[in-house]
């Protein structure tokens, strides 16, 4: 180390700089100077380097031996420790504005109500870093910042992880200011039956599963999409409660249910974490296929080899579920084809979480 910090045409000096002076200028060498100090000439060394803070015990001694007093040399080491704080800062700034380029702020704006800010970089990296509550964005980048990511990880791109951990502080800060019970599996597995009668209350359904999955200590939050999280979903547990945050990446209802009982399937394994788009979990894929449409009359169903539009709708209204729910189980059991969009626009309704 220096005995000085330089950064931004800026220069800090350790205490350590000004007492070499006064050991050179003293015509002593640096081991008589220590002695007469009471210290030890590697202690006195250290110092010198700026490699110590300069303790009350020598600041004493100095101010006895030099006849100064001992504040002058506490408030030099102060004002060193204040100005490389200074600089820490700045350059860690420096470092969170790279973070900030994957981030994209119009999601803050359009979603939590931030200003428009124009160019003004740094008020943007502050608004983002208050808001997230974390001391840089720079621990975005961290895999394993709070929650783990359950599989895929290697290749997620670094703009995947940074936004993926931002969906995922919200989500942590908001269920850290809801109340609710503590987990319960047992109210959880009670509430299911009633959240799937909601599949088809496409207008007020929130709301109503919310309150369901709160019962049991789940808090359910909701989030519009942020470009390039590269994530469906995560679950946490935070308080005793479970947080369950799912987005409207696909926009489209069947999408949303199936994510959300992907993550509830999770909950009830206690296997808590992030879920990465494109990620084939099979336990859990499983658990939400089959809780969403009973396997058994699914295979009936598809045994009859009939999937015009009035087909879906009426085993939909046998199985008491959002058609669109039949129809994208359908798609991605490829017995019907993506291409084909006449029946979809018909039967898969759009969710915009804002």
């Amino acid at each position: 180390m220096s005995n000085f910090e330089e950064y931004d045409n800026k220069i800090a000096f350790h205490p350590g700089f000004y007492l070499k002076e006064i050991v050179d200028d003293s015509g002593l060498t640096q081991e008589d100077f220590a002695k007469r100090l009471g210290t030890t000439p590697k202690n006195l060394s250290i110092i010198l380097r700026g490699d110590q803070s300069l303790s009350k015990d020598i600041a004493g001694k100095l101010s006895r031996m030099l006849g100064t007093s001992i504040s002058y040399w506490l408030n030099l080491q102060k004002t060193y420790d204040e100005k490389c704080a200074e600089f820490q800062l700045k350059q860690d700034l420096e470092k969170e504005k790279k973070v900030f380029k994957f981030i994209d702020y119009s999601y803050f704006r359009d979603f939590f109500d931030f200003p428009e800010l124009l160019r003004n970089i740094e008020e943007k990296v502050k608004r983002v870093r208050e808001f997230l509550s974390i001391c840089s964005l720079t621990v975005l980048q961290n895999r394993d910042l709070t929650i783990s990511f359950r599989s895929y990880t290697d290749n997620m791109s670094v703009s995947n992880i940074v936004n993926a951990n931002v969906m995922v502080q919200i989500a942590i800060n908001k269920t850290i200011n809801i109340e609710s019970p503590k987990y319960d599996k047992k109210q959880l597995q009670k509430v299911i039956p009633l959240i799937l009668e909601q599949t088809k209350n496409h207008a007020s359904f929130l709301p109503i599963i919310t309150e369901l999955l709160k019962s049991a200590g789940v808090i359910l939050i909701p989030l519009p999409n942020l470009k390039n999280s590269g994530i469906n979903g995560a679950t946490k547990k935070v308080n005793g409660k479970v947080m369950l945050m799912v987005n409207d990446r696909r926009h489209y209802a069947d999408t949303f249910w199936f994510s959300m009982f992907h993550e509830i399937g999770h909950i009830i394994n206690g296997d808590l974490g992030i879920t990465v788009n494109g990620e084939s979990e099979d336990e859990a894929d499983l658990y939400a296929k089959d809780i969403l449409i009973p396997n058994d009359k699914y295979k009936q169903f598809v045994e009859r080899g009939f999937f015009s539009e009035n087909d879906i709708v009426e085993f939909a209204e046998i199985i008491n579920r959002d058609p669109g729910i039949i129809y994208g189980r359908l798609q991605n059991d490829k017995i019907i084809p993506y291409t084909e969009k006449k029946i979809q626009n018909k039967l898969r309704y759009r969710y915009d979480i804002s």
